[in-house]
């Protein structure tokens, strides 16, 4: 599963819209959007951020394993 994906998955099962996150992380919705598409990549402080905010770690939003926890 690519991480554009993950993050539409996240974001969706926290019950927010793009423009409710993308206000969280203080932008506009279209630069979020383009995140979640893949036509933007997501920059290590945002990716830290989005792990944050849901708990997750950062290998887990990238794809690079299964598994949410952080691992501590």
């Amino acid at each position: 599963m690519s991480h554009y994906r993950r993050l539409r998955d996240l974001r969706e099962d926290h019950d927010l819209t793009q423009r409710q996150l993308a206000d969280l992380l203080q932008m506009k919705q279209p630069q979020y959007q383009r995140y979640e598409s893949g036509e933007r990549d997501i920059s290590s402080e945002l990716l830290i951020q989005l792990a944050d905010y849901y708990g997750v770690s950062t290998d887990y939003i990238l794809g690079r394993t299964n598994n949410p926890k952080i691992n501590r």
